[in-house]
């Protein structure tokens, strides 16, 4: 198979599953999507590696499958990245412009003042994201490069991580014969899919359910003002039926896909479900009111930590666009009417938009993430194919700086 050179991979390295979307660049701008490879995660928990040997060979057999279905081989991807261990902090910076008016060079230097914040030897920045300048006093300017003043301050979000998490999933993925381009917090990653302009302007807040972590990210303004990871997702749920149906794990995830709801006043009383026994005893049929009732107060405790969360950071009452849940366990019936319950805000699925090609198969939650990894790498490689100020622009010095952080392990 030939390598084609505009092609764009986003690789999702989940707790329940590896996948691969391999896109090309439309003539119109947008991404096509011309290759899908999805395989069991056998080797994460909770968002980190534990095995490496299993997630290569997870890495491997999703690549595969989206490179015979593209019909091209891939060499490099752009990996995303989760885990309790990632923490948001918003930091600001001040200083003096030089000629009276910003320049490039002022804005690096408020962005590098911004970011100079104590990072423990354990973790590295993995993202600085410009939320908005200042500049003498007038607030929520969103490019100040040209205009006229003395002071210019700038805040920013900066997401960190634990070193080892991050050197774990580029080590299992070079082992897979790839190279990282860069690593993507995943919530930004998802944002970008399945999120519209119009909603990071008013006030949304994004929350991914994957299978070991729950991942939040607030926008406002059009620019990230929160992200918050939390250490709970689908596999908790699939683990309480499989608990409290006494039926194995797998039968508990496809009793979970097939007829789980998460709002048990939507259930008719009448239907019933056959439940495979453990130990090799027969089968059982049981009220799919019971099962509702099993899976209704875990993702009642997920929502109630999200609400906590939001309420903590003091962004609840920012968003006017109300809430977006995406994420493989948000197909479940019931996901949104009991979160439009608990948050008291307007609430609906995220499904990834802006692109073509294979849309139809990856217009679904699951594929969020790995949809959003491709739109970020195409802002990152297009933007560095039609630079000609040779790396000026933010967003690609950002990418160059993880790029070169990564090498440091190698």
């Amino acid at each position: 198979m030939a390598r084609k050179e505009n092609t764009i991979v986003g690789l999702d390295i989940g707790t329940t599953k590896i996948c691969a979307i391999i896109a090309d660049r439309g003539v119109d701008g947008q991404m096509e999507i011309i290759g899908i490879g999805k395989y069991p995660s056998k080797g994460l928990r909770k968002g980190m590696v534990v095995n490496i040997e299993s997630t290569v060979e997870s890495i491997r057999n999703a690549v595969k499958e989206a490179e015979l279905m593209a019909g091209i081989e891939i060499d490099s991807v752009y990996a995303g990245i989760a885990g309790a261990h990632i923490k948001g902090i918003n930091s600001q910076g001040i200083v003096a412009v030089k000629s009276k008016e910003v320049s490039r060079v002022d804005i690096d230097r408020v962005i590098d003042a911004a970011k100079a914040v104590a990072v423990p030897m354990d973790r590295r920045v993995l993202h600085v994201l410009p939320q908005e300048f200042t500049i003498d006093g007038q607030d929520g300017i969103r490019e100040p490069l040209g205009l006229s003043g003395i002071r210019l301050e700038g805040a920013v979000h900066i997401v960190t991580g634990a070193s080892s998490a991050a050197t774990n999933i580029v080590k299992c993925v070079n082992l897979a014969g790839l190279e990282v381009k860069t690593i993507v917090l995943e919530p930004l990653a998802s944002g970008e899919a399945t999120l519209t302009p119009d909603e990071k302007e008013l006030g949304v807040a994004l929350v991914d359910i994957g299978g070991g972590t729950t991942d939040i990210a607030v926008f406002r303004q059009g620019s990230i003002r929160h992200t918050a990871v939390l250490d709970v997702g689908g596999s908790h749920i699939t683990n309480d039926i499989a608990i409290g149906l006494r039926t194995p794990p797998l039968e508990a995830e496809k009793l979970k896909r097939d007829y789980g709801v998460a709002y048990s006043a939507l259930v008719r009383e009448d239907g019933e479900i056959q439940v495979p026994s453990v130990g090799g005893r027969d089968s059982r049929m049981l009220s799919r009111k019971v099962l509702s009732e099993i899976i209704e107060p875990r993702v009642e405790e997920i929502y109630r930590l999200v609400d906590q969360e939001l309420i903590r950071s003091g962004c609840k009452d920012l968003l006017a666009s109300g809430i977006v849940i995406t994420g493989g366990s948000t197909i479940m019936e019931g996901m949104t009417e009991l979160a439009e319950e608990i948050f008291e805000l307007p609430v609906h699925r995220g499904i990834p938009i802006g692109i073509k090609g294979l849309a139809d198969i990856v217009r679904s939650p699951i594929y969020a993430t790995a949809v959003g990894l491709v739109l970020y790498g195409s802002k990152d490689f297009f933007s560095v194919k039609g630079s000609k100020d040779n790396g000026h622009n933010f967003f690609h010095k950002t990418v160059l700086k993880m790029k070169e952080w990564l090498t440091d392990f190698f």
